[in-house]
């Protein structure tokens, strides 16, 4: 019996090479449509046009070609029913037994800067996921390709029934997960085109999440969970070297890339778990490492390090002296990667252009669903913080301010920070009281040896009470940056006037759960 396999794709990588087995080794007659039929032919392959198969021309511009019953007759008869066959032959419709089809680029299409309505809408394929559908549907009898990468797999199969069943069920689902996918991509398309308000837009009334497995993980939080990774990360980062990542380094290095995004001068910062434990600016890599490491030189143990700038020999002889578990740059030097070569384990992590934070949203499972907010990549406007105490603040107490401001954002809540200059003198992160974190703040100062005296103390979200503030005072800070917004503000304002101190609400919170 003659072997039908219909061929129609827009990404034609192995095409030929595939096709070309197809007909001199397993005897296989091809069916294909426009570009593709144009391109098996020019190679010398026999190709039967689709509407000369099916007797009816392409028409509507090409719009209509697949979309007919000698086509998905062939694809959903069921050949263990003698009934289908029955009405397949009294109708003249052959058995199609492989389907080779990708869809139109759609997602490229809308990913270009500018692109028309026009040219989206005629991007969305109807007739390929039609038929990987209907051939998914049957796969019981019909193998279904949507990915070239698949075409060795059935090639290999080919001539064994038992190895091609388990195949050809896998590459069912391998498609309809490609048009969920497709699907989702469309309707977040349209999404943005009908929203009646930008508050609408990636807000949908019905969330459709599609992500492509990136990489398989060992394990998650704890040994004992299972994990894998999702979507573009590996498009976001290279690893040079080291050990896999694990789940808990892609959530740190996740933070990480958050945190350093906020600083323009030379920038290090070191995290453990998720949280900031030492960031500073300098004029060069090598003196804001220094003041970094010097807030805490315990909890980096193990912890990841990232910089904004090319990390050179200098840093890397500072780092390597530190056990380390990750280490983010958008360059390294060739010293510096022959330094840190020697230690294999070590993770070296390129940053490819940052994060685009403003298009990025952040999704929690929750009990029953899912939670989703848009990225907190808001730092705040200066010109609306207000000075709310008697004393303005020096230029310098407002540098560091900010400087702390834009550090305590990224502290796990309740968060406080103190800093000097462009440096981190103590953090107190995830206490339930925000007079403990204040308190843990300064204790970690001390274990630095690093004196408080003359510094700004920085709060993610309000002083609930003036207890926090005078705890803070006490340490030696001469000025505080908060949002405000407590029913006690006056209180907090008066202890505040009392003691001489500085102190600026910014109106905007930054609680991180």
């Amino acid at each position: 019996m003659e072997k039908l396999a219909l061929l129609s794709v827009s990404d034609k990588r192995g095409l030929v090479e595939f096709a070309t087995a197809l007909v001199k080794q397993h005897g296989y007659r091809i069916l294909s449509t426009g570009g593709t039929a144009k391109l098996l032919a020019e190679k010398g392959l026999p190709v039967t046009e689709v509407s000369q198969h099916t007797g009816f021309p392409e028409i509507m511009e090409g719009r209509v070609k697949t979309l007919h019953p000698k086509i998905h007759g062939g694809l959903l008869c069921r050949r263990d029913k003698e009934s289908h066959l029955a009405e397949a032959r009294a109708n003249g419709i052959a058995m199609i037994d492989l389907v080779v089809v990708n869809l139109y680029p759609f997602e490229q299409t809308v990913a270009k800067q500018g692109v028309a309505f026009e040219e989206a809408i005629e991007n969305i394929d109807i007739g390929g996921p039609s038929m990987l559908r209907s051939a998914a549907k049957n796969h019981e009898s019909v193998a279904v390709v949507c990915d070239p990468a698949d075409y060795d797999a059935v090639l290999k199969a080919m001539g064994n029934e038992t190895e091609m069943h388990a195949l050809r069920r896998k590459l069912a689902l391998k498609v309809f997960q490609r048009t969920a996918s497709y699907d989702a991509a469309i309707a977040r398309y349209l999404e943005g085109q009908v929203a009646d308000s930008a508050a609408e837009v990636g807000f949908p009334e019905t969330l459709t999440l599609t992500y492509k497995k990136a990489q398989a993980l060992r394990y998650g939080e704890n040994p004992h969970q299972k994990a894998a990774l999702y979507g573009t990360f590996h498009e976001r980062f290279q690893q040079l070297q080291g050990k896999e990542l694990s789940y808990n380094n892609i959530l740190d290095i996740t933070s990480a890339a958050y945190l350093i995004n906020e600083f323009e001068r030379p920038t290090v910062a070191i995290l453990k778990h998720t949280n900031p434990c030492g960031v500073a600016s300098a004029d060069t890599l090598l003196a804001a490492w220094d003041k970094a490491y010097a807030t805490d030189r315990q909890a980096p143990f193990g912890g990841i390090i990232v910089v904004n700038q090319t990390l050179g020999r200098d840093l890397a002889e500072q780092i390597k002296e530190i056990f380390t578990e990750v280490i983010i740059a958008p360059s390294f030097s060739d010293e510096a990667l022959a330094i840190f070569a020697k230690k294999k384990n070590l993770r070296l992590m390129i940053s490819k252009g940052g994060i685009a934070g403003d298009s990025l949203q952040e999704v929690r499972s929750v009990v029953g669903g899912v939670l989703v907010q848009d990225r907190n990549s808001v730092l705040g406007d200066v010109k609306n913080f207000k000075v709310v105490t008697k004393r303005q603040p020096t230029p310098e107490e407002w540098a560091s301010m900010l400087f702390g401001w834009k550090v305590c954002k990224h502290v796990k809540s309740n968060a406080i920070v103190y800093t000097r200059g462009e440096e981190t003198l103590g953090i107190g992160a995830g206490q339930m009281a925000r007079v403990d974190s204040s308190r843990i703040a300064v204790w970690k100062a001390g274990e630095a040896k690093l004196s408080l005296q003359g510094s700004v103390v920085a709060s993610e979200a309000l002083f609930p009470f003036a207890d926090g503030l005078i705890a803070a005072t006490d340490a030696g800070a001469t000025a505080a940056i908060q949002p405000g917004g407590s029913v006690r503000d006056e209180e907090v304002i008066k202890a505040a006037d009392e003691r001489g101190i500085a102190m600026v609400f910014t109106g905007l919170r930054h609680f991180k759960h």
